[in-house]
């Protein structure tokens, strides 16, 4: 499946095409929803993580391929892979990916749903009984609900909503003469209106029973349509480019992005996923009518947007599900009163979702009412829908602090909410930046200035993940709080940087994209190659989400052709050819796809025995590294660095859920298996001192 980029010097492969390895991940996810490790409602859940995932892969990465084939002749042949080539070779996967997505929901999913008593009906599946429940249910709930309009030949254009399943009704069948022998209709499932896309039917004894809504109105379409005698239906639905539209960024740029969220509901149909059994006739319609034209057909199966799995009920059956794991306290920041004064005395490293995310409430919650506290600044990329951080800074604000937010208007699908935020903070008298002149700010940072003893004390907060009580609850990602002066000054110019936007900022320990981060990236493996040549030890652990970065790459090729052994975890894109006799030999690389979405960035130089550990935001993407706003940090502070190389060597020993580049799961000829997820949560339970509780509620 991978399509490779090769050398002019060399007939071998040297990069897999980005497109590709995306797909490849994706797969990863769908291997999840197949293993029978893993509970059957987490297995539900992994089949809609697989689809919202490839649903955003249409909207974003497809509806760009898209885009370039429409360009002239002359302006593709300059790109490095053929669009065309690239987009046969995508939908080609994506179709052997679909077909096996639907395998694994007919003959595992559902399978093993009927095994646990629970059953999935379909319209054809219904007793008497349950067929008196449905028919009443969608008289009294449903029907008021929808809206099916005909396909009349008067009708010049039907608009479908962007990620709306719609359900095409094809009519035969009259019930008088005089109408027409066949007629075409087309109703929006109201998945919203009805709280979700599942009704669950009343049990019989321990035997449960669930249907879509969408069969609920296919049993009761003769009601909707009494003229015809036969009616059948098949869901349609529709993926559009998702990228906004933002040729000037001078200006009201939260105007810009508002006009440009509205043009992403109706912007160009990247894809139109139908059911195969829709009748040709019916097909034909439906594209006259919304103006899709044929390139954009994608064939899926009788049921689409299975993200809506998400919602699937639980018929409390704890056993179908992952072992709770209560959140952790950290054993340290757990016992101190006030985290300000803690921070004075030593770095803590928090590690979500296995510990709490509340210290960060807390931090901002504790600098908002400190009378001491003269500044906060903080960068906002995608907070929750009800951020207490934001909460907690407009709080701030108004108590007189001089609030200064970075707010990344550009989060791709978090435009709106950091709008609203945005303008929460504005009103509450927050100085508010709206991202930075050309980039995107995707650093995690924080910094509080305190007086003490008539100076100002500043103190940091840094993450590789995002400021979201949500998404922290299944990320994993580190988080650094410190007061250490060289860091927090870097802090500050790094704040310094987004509010003037001028590059001449001098950085003691941070590495910044696009200032110095690959700059200094390239002299941490090139001191790595100066050692391998010397017959020294030479090693490096890059752990990331994406690794594309062509310069990047050629870069690693050099350090395994001097010797240095690299080990490559990376949960996503990987562009690299690992294991390649001559060029990468020395270059291992595993994937792990698990209970929580594996989000951090490490970086570890071996540095002959001196090891250097960097944190950071920021893959190794072009984007990253040129692009945006990104912050890689030192860890120095001895205990910490024994905690982080302890997570990332569990990872090393992965042999449950690691992959390698080609997805086939990493064994090892352990006795013990190992599940880095799992063993890294109990590591962290053992460090808690004994009678200290594990958890507690949140905040």
């Amino acid at each position: 499946m991978e399509q490779h980029q090769t050398d002019k010097k060399q007939k071998s492969p040297i990069f897999i095409n980005r497109e590709l390895s995306w797909l490849a991940f994706n797969y990863r996810v769908l291997q999840e929803a197949k293993d029978p490790r893993v509970p059957l409602l987490e297995r539900i859940k992994f089949m809609a993580i697989f689809s919202s995932n490839l649903d955003e892969y249409f909207k974003v990465r497809v509806a760009t391929l898209k885009r370039l084939v429409m360009l002239k002749k002359k302006t593709r042949e300059k790109l490095v892979e053929p669009p065309t080539e690239t987009l046969e070779q995508v939908m080609e996967e994506v179709g052997r990916q679909q077909e096996e997505f639907g395998k694994v929901f007919r003959e595992g999913i559902l399978a093993d749903l009927r095994k646990e008593n629970i059953h999935l009906l379909t319209e054809n599946d219904l007793n008497p009984e349950q067929e008196t429940f449905v028919n009443n249910y969608f008289t009294e709930t449903l029907q008021p609900l929808l809206l099916p309009i005909l396909l009349d030949e008067t009708e010049t254009h039907l608009f479908l909503k962007d990620q709306t399943v719609y359900l095409g009704v094809h009519l035969t069948e009259p019930q008088t003469e005089d109408a027409p022998a066949e007629r075409f209709a087309m109703m929006e499932i109201p998945t919203k209106k009805h709280g979700g896309r599942f009704l669950k039917l009343p049990t019989a004894g321990d035997q449960r029973y669930v249907m879509f809504i969408d069969d609920v109105i296919r049993y009761c379409l003769p009601v909707l349509f009494p003229e015809y005698k036969q009616q059948k239906a098949h869901a349609v639905k529709v993926s559009r480019d998702a990228e906004l539209d933002l040729e000037d960024e001078e200006g009201n740029l939260m105007a810009k992005i508002r006009k440009s969220l509205k043009k992403r509901e109706t912007g160009y149909p990247a894809r139109l996923l139908y059911d195969p059994e829709t009748p040709q006739a019916l097909l034909e319609a439906i594209m006259a009518h919304t103006g899709i034209l044929e390139d954009a057909l994608v064939e899926g199966s009788k049921y689409h947007n299975f993200r809506d799995f998400f919602q699937f009920p639980d018929f409390n059956l704890p056993h179908l599900k992952f072992e709770p794991q209560p959140t952790l306290v950290h054993p340290l920041l757990e016992q101190e009163p006030s985290l300000l004064e803690a921070m004075k005395k030593q770095d803590y490293l928090v590690h979500y979702p296995y510990q709490s995310f509340d210290y960060v409430l807390k931090l901002f919650r504790e600098a908002a009412e400190d009378p001491k506290v003269k500044s906060i600044s903080a960068t906002l990329y995608r907070v929750a829908e009800a951020s207490e951080v934001c909460k907690a800074l407009v709080k701030a604000a108004k108590n007189g602090k001089l609030v200064t937010v970075v707010v990344e208007l550009k989060a791709r699908f978090d435009e709106e909410s950091n709008i609203f935020w945005a303008g929460k903070l504005q009103k509450a008298g927050a100085n508010v930046i709206l991202g930075a002149p050309d980039l995107k700010v995707h650093s995690k940072l924080g910094l509080i200035t305190r007086v003490e003893d008539g100076k100002m004390k500043s103190y940091a907060y840094l993450s590789t993940g995002n400021y979201n009580e949500d998404t922290s609850r299944i990320y994993c990602d580190h988080a650094l709080f410190t007061s250490n002066a060289q860091l927090t000054k870097d802090v500050e110019q790094v704040f310094n940087f987004l509010m003037d936007g001028q590059p001449d900022k001098k950085f003691n320990r941070l590495l910044v994209a696009p200032i110095n981060m690959r700059e200094r990236f390239i002299e941490l493996i090139n001191r790595e190659i100066k050692n391998a040549k010397k017959g020294l030890p030479a090693s490096m652990i890059l752990k990331m989400n994406a690794l594309q970065d062509e310069r990047m790459i050629k870069k690693l090729y050099d350090a395994s052709k001097a010797g240095v052994k690299v080990q490559l975890l990376v949960r996503g894109i990987c562009c690299l050819v690992p294991g390649q006799e001559g060029l990468s030999e020395n270059i291992e690389m595993r994937s792990i796809v698990d209970r929580y979405l594996e989000h951090a960035r490490v970086y570890i130089f071996h540095n002959n025995g001196e090891e250097e550990y960097y944190v950071a935001s920021a893959d190794w993407m072009t984007r990253n590294l040129n692009r945006r706003v990104e912050v890689a940090f030192p860890l120095t502070q001895p205990d910490l660095v024994a905690q982080l190389r302890h997570i990332i060597d569990l990872q090393l020993q992965d042999d449950t859920k690691a992959r390698t580049v080609d997805n086939t799961y990493v064994q090892t000829p352990a006795q013990e298996e190992t599940r880095a997820q799992y063993a890294t949560y109990s590591y962290l339970q053992e460090l808690l001192p004994a009678g200290m509780e594990p958890d507690r509620k949140e905040e």
